[in-house]
């Protein structure tokens, strides 16, 4: 049986200044980092005690029409860097431009290595997506020309989220906001699905991005708690602003629906204990946070996020 992945913490901070320092300084506007590593940065920036155990960082490029020749000159700055790409028996190395798009690998480039340390992460790149269309494709690809061969730069279309008020980082590139990466995750799984990860020991992807987005929501509440702010009590008010720019006519049916596939993990305490363990060992790796609390935060979200988003849609 697969045993659970061995990832080393890493501190959010230093990963993401390592990966703003390796970009061309008149690109670094046109990224955004999204998923784990823009959330630990996120709640955790300024915390040297702080850590998030991942695999991979996340880079969309944005806007998408200069998302592709922004990937090309920043694939190429990094390999002439000693980025190397992820090794792969089949995706380690680049197409031929002969080669069909399906068949191309997405560019996985993992940092030089230091003090004869393996890297323990590898940086993915994304771009932002067309236009949205209602029935347009969920997951585009485009082809990357570069001097290590051809390459596909995915992406998807829930992520136009990620591009909505995106938060500044002191390095000069972007984080995606928590709310938007939770929203994108609820959309993209509105129910549990079978489909597990690879070399897990039977995860479901579906648990881990829905286990996130109560992950950011818990983080959120406690900083409000802590801080005295009040950003969780804004998150349903955000949502609908940004479904609605950038899904327009669609936005109703998206913010009614949004909250199906986190009904269905509070549902299932084998799928919600699931998710808690991947959090757990990912963005909640510093706090080891409890079955009581995390079921508690997604009742929280539900009551206090997806029925006012609902409430929203339906006055519109």
């Amino acid at each position: 049986m697969t045993q659970e992945p061995l990832v080393v913490p890493l501190n959010p901070s230093e990963v993401l200044a390592q990966v703003a320092g390796a970009l061309p300084e008149q690109l670094r506007s046109n990224v955004i980092i999204c998923g784990s590593l823009a959330a630990a940065y996120n709640f955790f920036s300024g915390d040297s005690a702080a850590s998030l155990r991942t695999k991979d960082v996340d880079m969309l490029f944005s806007p998408q029409t200069v998302a592709v020749n922004t990937a090309v000159e920043v694939t190429e700055q990094l390999m002439a860097a000693n980025w190397k790409q992820k090794e792969d028996a089949v995706y380690g190395t680049g197409g031929r431009p002969e080669d069909n798009l399906e068949d191309l690998p997405v560019v996985r480039l993992r940092p030089p290595e230091r003090e004869q340390e393996p890297a323990q992460w590898f940086l993915e790149l994304l771009a932002a997506p067309p236009q949205y269309q209602v029935d347009g494709n969920a997951k585009t690809n485009q082809r990357l020309h570069t001097s290590a061969g051809d390459f596909t730069i995915p992406s998807f279309a829930y992520l136009a989220l990620a591009e909505w008020q995106p938060l500044a980082t002191q390095h000069g590139i972007f984080i995606a906001r928590p709310e938007m990466m939770a929203l994108a995750n609820m959309l993209h799984h509105p129910r549990i699905r079978d489909d597990v990860m690879r070399d897990t020991p039977g995860w479901k992807r579906s648990n881990k991005d829905l286990g996130r987005v109560l992950a950011m929501a818990y983080l959120t509440v406690v900083r409000d708690h802590q801080e005295d702010t009040e950003e969780f009590d804004q998150w349903a008010q955000r949502m609908w602003a940004a479904l609605k720019e950038k899904f327009g006519g669609d936005a109703r049916r998206l913010a009614l629906g949004a909250g199906s596939g986190i009904d269905a993990l509070l549902a299932s305490h084998d799928n919600l204990a699931q998710a808690l363990r991947i959090a757990n060992l990912g963005l909640l790796a510093s706090l080891d946070v409890n079955m009581d609390a995390f079921a508690a935060t997604g009742r929280r979200l539900q009551a206090e996020v997806l029925e006012p988003l609902g409430k929203f849609a339906a006055a519109d």
